[in-house]
């Protein structure tokens, strides 16, 4: 069964409550395309798992949702096994070989676009390995069949849909490097809405990839055309760059809420830590009885994400760098602190929110998918391009977008980046570092056993928009769908403003501006893709926000 969301950038109560999620008992693909969706959901038809299903979206996506679907990025791929045990594998991209703490500051000192466009904003891709470390590990399919559908969207095309026909026309920074306007923009003429795409160089790569593996893309034809591409444009990516390229497998990180248990992602993701921190301040508060959309449960949520944000900025980084204070961030009376500071009338200004000093011790485009299986394994996949389309860079003659993922460094510590995030120095620019990030693939188990699989993109939208469809269905009790479609809001302690989505009522936002907080409203905030289940029933909520579909058998 599919079904297909259109895009809406206004909310109201009925078509939330009116929702219904896909429902299906064997298997369940929830992802941002629909070709990608196809591709996953027939994997698990011909007996691939949860693992390998994902493995073909990532590659899939690559095709068909060119402005964060990757092999040119990196991401996190949180897995939950039949069997009980969970995992984290990192593919997140490194800084090269040749990267420097100031390479993006002026003469005067000042942080340049350098970080944000161009061949120097590109960090070394980790998706492929880290797809095939995937397959190789704890999948059963072989590693050429998932790469098949992706190879054949490229080389016979698919029909451009409304919104990537119009993101494609919007997009004016990829006229800026000729392999981009020439793919992407039609050499200035602009894609039509159903007009087929076809993308014979990309095609080319994956074939490769398809034939001979991670190996080509690192160590091959693929690496070195990439490497030479960056050496005739100002990049730094070498071949010894993708040929050290590493995928990092990292215990989850748990905690517990409500009687749940909760497993998100560790550093180098900042998520985790924070929905964790997040839940904690909740906790006890009994923020829920004033009902879902009140000006208290805002209020709450906020102050939470307020305090959280704050010590983001300072203490979390790449754990393979820094000493990343988990144990004090997530300790029980550290969070009874944070939430006892919440005045439960008033808002606190984030002028008077710091980092706390513990002693001894990241456009919006990204994409998120979650995939189960019948066998009960769950796979929870955020990867990322960083900035929407990226560096605006095709490497030439490859046929893929180059990540800007540099940018999520602090090219300058202590000042904002891209997203209006302040970072410290923790997440100064290193050579082989990896930069922090905001993606968080969450799952969540009752008794052992799956209840909810969630991510967002959305840069640091992300972390807010996970916790918003966690509690909407654990303290709500929305039926997943529901919980994906409620407008949501975010608040990141810098710049201090709250900004909320058209759905949140009018009266709500004059009640919390009485309390004390600066409203912006915006049209909608990121996109989820979550999977739900319930009495014998898989269920998918894909993101009305998007052309999102979910699909089961």
């Amino acid at each position: 069964m599919r079904r297909t969301l259109a895009l809406l950038l206004v909310f109201t109560t009925v078509p939330v409550w009116s929702a219904q999620p896909v429902r299906a008992r064997h298997g369940m693909v929830v992802t941002r395309e629909r070709h990608a969706t196809a591709a996953g959901l027939q994997v698990l038809k011909n007996g691939g798992n949860a693992i390998d299903a994902a493995v073909a979206v990532g590659l899939a996506l690559a095709v068909t949702h060119p402005s964060a679907g990757n092999i040119g990025g990196g991401g996190f791929m949180l897995v939950r096994l039949a069997d009980g045990r969970t995992t984290f594998i990192d593919f997140r991209e490194h800084a090269p070989a040749a990267a420097s703490r100031n390479m993006y500051l002026d003469a005067n000192g000042k942080a340049t676009q350098d970080s944000v466009t161009g061949y120097r904003a590109v960090g070394i891709p980790g998706t492929v390995r880290g797809l095939e470390y995937a397959n190789k590990k704890y999948g059963k399919k072989p590693w050429a069949e998932l790469v098949h559908p992706a190879y054949e969207l490229a080389s016979k095309g698919f029909p451009l849909s409304y919104a990537l026909a119009n993101s494609l026309r919007g997009q004016r920074g990829l006229a800026g490097f000729p392999e981009s306007k020439r793919i992407f923009l039609k050499d200035g003429k602009f894609y039509e809405v159903g007009e087929v795409l076809t993308q014979p160089e990309l095609a080319a790569t994956l074939g490769r990839i398809e034939k001979l593996g991670s190996k080509d893309f690192y160590e091959g034809e693929t690496a070195r055309l990439l490497a030479k591409d960056m050496a005739a444009h100002g990049g730094l990516i070498t071949e010894a760059d993708m040929k050290g390229y590493t995928v990092h497998e990292r215990a989850t990180l748990n905690g517990t809420y409500h009687g749940y248990t909760i497993v998100t992602a560790p550093p180098p993701s900042s998520g985790g830590v924070g929905i964790l921190q997040m839940l904690g301040m909740l906790d006890g508060t009994g923020y829920e009885k004033a009902g879902a959309g009140s000006a208290t449960v805002l209020h709450y949520m906020t102050e939470a994400m307020r305090r959280y944000f704050a010590d983001r900025s300072e203490h979390l980084g790449d754990p393979d760098f820094v000493k990343v204070p988990l144990t004090s961030l997530l300790a029980p009376k550290y969070i009874e602190k944070q939430r006892a500071s919440i005045d439960p009338e008033r808002a606190t200004p984030s002028s008077q929110i710091k980092a706390t000093v513990f002693t001894g011790h990241e456009s919006n485009e990204t994409t998120h998918y979650s995939v189960a299986d019948e066998e009960g394994n769950v796979v929870s996949v955020t990867y990322t391009l960083n900035g929407g389309f990226g560096s605006k860079v095709t490497a030439t003659g490859l046929g893929f977008l180059l990540n800007n993922e540099m940018d999520d460094f602090a090219p300058k510590p202590g000042e904002a980046n891209m997203y209006g995030l302040v970072q410290g120095e923790f997440n100064a620019i290193a050579p082989g570092k990896t930069p922090l990030s905001s993606m968080t693939p969450t799952i969540v188990l009752k008794d052992g056993k799956p209840v909810l699989v969630v991510g967002s993109p959305g840069g640091p939208t992300i972390i807010n928009t996970v916790l918003e469809v966690i509690v909407n269905v654990l303290d709500f009790n929305m039926n997943v769908q529901e919980a994906v479609n409620w407008p949501r809001f975010h608040h990141q302690w810098l710049p201090d403003e709250l900004r909320v989505e058209a759905g949140i009522s009018p009266d709500t936002v004059a009640l919390l501006e009485k309390r004390g907080y600066t409203v912006k409203r915006v049209a909608a905030q990121g996109e989820a893709a979550a999977i739900h289940w319930n009495n014998g029933w898989l269920e998918g909520a894909a993101d009305p926000r998007t052309e999102g579909t979910a699909e089961g058998h």
